[in-house]
């Protein structure tokens, strides 16, 4: 049977569905609008060279000491970090947090830690050395059994460009919190090349920037990368567009002058004629001023032309935003002024803002001072407690209305489970005097009062107070008056 021109038959169609597709290449092509095939999009020539100005020591220091947005840029944050200092959550005395605290004021220790993370931020790397009197040999690990009372001498806090040098040989013990990192840092003398201390990573408190893949770690000899870095592009955008703001305010008024025959003036060879010319600008120049009179001869014409600054605010606060946003910190901070637009108050903002300085002091600040909290202790008690732990208050407290709120809602919800039976007396005291430290108004009850009210129920107290509460009495009951009665009344 002869096959009909133009079908194919079930066989041909299942090879041809069997085969690998085919890429083709779309024939439209216009090379003067860029468009098309064998032609490059504008976004194509776009290109993110590797510049690692984290190790550009000179533009770094510069940038800090010239520009304030970048001193904000970096102070900022870890001023925010240690604002709420942490607390000690133990069993001991209020005498001995008085002593951790006094021990705290003689070391200086939160103004180290804030330099550490200052030029840690800066320069992508910094060191605290623990400075211990007895342990002279650096390069031996810490030993916490000869800490002794008041042996604990603060940190010395060195930048990496201060002569630290990490060394090759890394920590191989998987438990050790500086497990992939140098296990010793070399301190030179920078001046004269000689080693000062050989120091054990046991002894370090590392400060870094940004993060970086391991592979740049390695690169930037294990530091991590300067905040300024991923910032730089902004700070120079910011810093032209202002420029060149201020300099339009030079423009903002001009005058011009009509004189008739200024290009045959100025085309001529007579020296003498253009030096009078000259001459005659200048005293105008002079003489003219906010408040003066501009001499000009009978039949020239003066204008004068004013510049507009419609648009450049809201280009300067665009920018401004980029850079905020880049330094990870909300314009009311970072920039000092209250942001424009619909979120003219900044709330969301800086709840945002905060909820990442609680995660910066859980995730990096908490570290250093649970490493250097032993060696305190040891210092200050001459003991470590064995239920001895830290907390950050809250960055984010509320104003007076709101807290009134809070107390409320939770008292009632605590009488509520109290009055259902559901916690007892001591309980629910526990639970305002823990309420307490964040509103201060239960902060007075007792560990007596609340320890005489264990196992006291609501049931059990409205007995107590009543006696017949939740019995039916029968007999001489009173009886509704007759219809007789109440007409009587």
């Amino acid at each position: 049977m002869a096959k009909r021109k133009g079908t194919r038959t079930r066989a041909e169609k299942q090879n041809t569905a069997n085969k690998a597709p085919v890429v083709t290449m779309d024939a439209f092509s216009n090379p003067a609008a860029r468009l098309g095939f064998g032609t490059m999009d504008l976004t194509q020539a776009t290109s993110y060279p590797m510049t690692r100005l984290t190790q550009n020591y000179e533009l770094l220091t510069s940038l800090y000491r010239d520009n304030w947005i970048v001193q904000n840029i970096v102070s900022t944050i870890p001023n925010d970090m240690v604002r709420k200092w942490y607390e000690i959550k133990s069993g001991v005395a209020p005498e001995y947090i008085d002593l951790m605290t006094k021990l705290e004021r003689r070391t200086q220790l939160r103004k180290k830690l804030l330099l550490g993370m200052y030029w840690g931020r800066l320069y992508g790397g910094a060191v605290g050395v623990i400075l211990i009197k007895g342990q002279n040999d650096l390069s031996q690990p810490l030993d916490l059994d000869a800490v002794l009372p008041g042996s604990f001498l603060g940190l010395q806090i060195l930048d990496r460009w201060s002569g630290v040098y990490p060394e090759g040989e890394l920590v191989t013990d998987p438990s050790d919190p500086d497990f992939g990192l140098p296990a010793y840092y070399t301190i030179r003398d920078d001046t004269t090349g000689y080693m000062v201390a050989r120091v054990h990573h046991s002894r370090i408190i590392r400060f870094i920037g940004r993060e970086l893949p391991w592979l740049e770690q390695v690169t930037e000899i294990y530091w991590g990368e300067s905040e300024l870095e991923a910032i730089y592009n902004e700070i120079v955008r910011r810093d032209n567009v202002a420029a060149n703001i201020a300099g339009l305010t030079f423009r903002a008024n001009v005058n011009y002058m009509e004189t008739e025959g200024l290009d045959q003036l100025l085309g001529t060879a007579n020296t003498e004629m253009q030096r009078r010319f000259w001459n005659v600008l200048a005293a105008q120049s002079i003489m003219e001023s906010n408040f003066g009179t501009r001499v000009i001869n009978k039949g020239d014409a003066i204008h004068n032309t004013q510049y507009t600054f419609t648009g450049l605010p809201e280009v300067y606060d665009r920018v401004m935003m980029d850079v905020a946003g880049a330094a990870r910190t909300p314009v009311t901070k970072l920039f000092g002024r209250s942001p424009a637009g619909l979120n003219s108050t900044g709330e969301s903002d800086m709840k945002n803002y905060y909820d990442y300085i609680d995660d910066l002091r859980e995730n990096e600040l908490r570290p250093i001072i649970e490493r250097l909290l032993p060696i305190m202790a040891l210092s200050a008690w001459g003991m470590i407690p064995d239920d001895m732990d830290i907390q950050f208050p809250p960055m984010e407290t509320a104003d007076a209305d709101q807290q009134a709120q809070i107390t409320e809602r939770n008292t009632n919800a605590i009488l509520a489970v109290y009055q259902n039976d559901l916690m007892d007396a001591a309980t629910a005291m526990k639970e305002l005097q823990a309420m307490g430290e964040e509103t201060g108004i239960f902060s007075k009850i007792s560990d007596e009062a609340i320890e005489a009210a264990r196992g006291q129920t609501y049931t059990n107290s409205k007995l107590m107070a009543d006696p017949l509460a939740g019995l039916e009495i029968t007999g001489n009951q009173p009886r509704e008056p007759s219809e007789e009665e109440q007409n009587a009344i």
